[in-house]
């Protein structure tokens, strides 16, 4: 590889647990056996932001716990990355700054280049697949190398020859007349997410590389990043297109739309509202104004109704989240794998300072939410919290305690 300093060595493709990290439980999947729907069972940190050699297991709920500055944020800004590049996204979507990822002191090379490492696994009917991606940040950003693997066996591997090129050299398993094929791909884009686009499928290798790559595509591309913002859901808004957006500001549209759509699912919302907000909760709905505005409103049952901007900042975040995980891929803004029926993927939700003005009531209750709609295999979550001793010894909850 020619940036040292983001190669993928092979020591770098196992990485020992972060020694500033520890978690408490570890989960896969599925309990019992392999899981249907593919999903991403390990983050890899190996060279990235303040993390390095860090590895992650991921559960159906897990949460990244610890003060700030020990990199919660950073590991959910790496998993939303990968999941930009397993949609298709380029690198400059993926990595907006990509300078802020490049490991604490990592000192350029002769060229003035330095990068960073990630990489993740995801578990599904073909077993265990690894992917591990090297980015160099500067002096301009490109992918300069991947390694994708299942079964010990390297099924795609990138690497970057010609610094002058925007390519980089690809080889993948074909195990057909030719051991692997090699052709040039994009040095802005994950070779993985082009493989569906460049691999025939005629060989029983072709076909197990097909399979891989498809599995860490579908595991990875269904994510909602969300961080409710409560300054920006108070305002009436547009009814839009009624599809969530991370910020939660078009909380108000979005109900306007679910309440008619589920009348069941906005059951379970009202009562999950209901645990988490001070007073008597009738309903929750939004309620035009005539300007093609809406506004949210919380029914207290007895003819008078509390706007949603009168409530706190916690009870406003709490309403979100909970809408959030009741919810799925046709509610919220997330980027799909539409070629794969929905029975066969799962949505994870990023939830960065999920606890944040949030009371130890609604801190317990979305908790339990969380855990009963993963255990239904619909959803996944993956939140940062400032202390998770509230969750020690929930069944069903892996936490990953960072330390300074």
């Amino acid at each position: 590889m020619a940036v040292s300093s983001v190669s993928l060595k092979p020591s770098s493709l196992s990485p020992k647990p972060d020694a500033n990290s520890r978690s408490d439980t570890v989960r896969s999947c599925a309990d019992g056996g392999r899981p249907e729907r593919p999903c991403v069972t390990e983050l890899r940190l190996s060279a990235f932001a303040g993390h390095r050699g860090a590895g992650f297991g991921l559960g159906a709920v897990t949460l990244f716990a610890g003060p700030s500055g020990v990199g919660k944020t950073s590991a959910l800004r790496a998993y939303e990355a990968l999941a930009r590049l397993g949609g298709g996204a380029q690198a400059g979507e993926a990595f907006p700054d990509p300078v802020a990822c490049v490991p604490d002191r990592a000192r350029p090379d002769a060229q003035r280049r330095r990068g960073f490492r990630i990489g993740c696994t995801a578990d599904g009917p073909e077993g265990p697949v690894r992917l591990d991606v090297a980015v160099q940040a500067e002096p301009e950003l490109r992918i300069v190398g991947e390694r994708l693997t299942s079964g010990g066996l390297v099924l795609l591997e990138t690497a970057l020859r010609d610094p002058a090129r925007r390519t980089v050299q690809a080889a993948w398993h074909t195990a057909g007349s030719a051991s692997v094929t090699r052709a040039p791909l994009p040095d802005d884009r994950l070779g993985t997410a082009m493989l569906p686009l460049r691999v025939a499928g005629k060989t029983d290798g072709q076909r197990r590389v097909l399979a891989a790559a498809e599995q860490m595509v579908v595991a990875l591309r269904s994510v909602f990043a969300c961080d409710p913002r409560p300054d920006r859901m108070r305002a009436p808004v547009p009814t839009g297109s009624g599809r969530l957006l991370g910020g939660c500001g078009n909380l108000a549209a979005v109900l306007w739309r679910t309440r008619a759509e589920c009348g069941r699912r906005h059951a379970q919302l009202v009562d999950a509202v209901r645990k988490g907000c001070t007073g008597a909760v009738a309903d929750v709905l939004a309620e035009p104004l005539g300007d093609g505005t809406v506004q949210a409103l919380l029914d207290r049952g007895d003819g008078f109704r509390t706007s949603l901007g009168r409530l706190g900042e916690g009870e406003l975040r709490y309403v979100a989240l909970a809408l959030v995980l009741l919810t799925g891929p046709g509610v919220l803004e997330v980027d799909t794998a539409g070629e794969v029926p929905a029975a066969m993927q799962s949505l994870t939700v990023l939830a960065d300072g999920f606890d944040r003005s949030l009371d130890p009531r609604q801190r317990r209750e979305l908790l339990r939410l969380a855990v009963r709609m993963a255990g239904r295999g619909h959803i996944r979550l993956v939140a940062a919290v400032s202390d998770a001793s509230w969750a020690a010894g929930t069944e069903g909850v892996t936490v990953v305690h960072l330390e300074p």
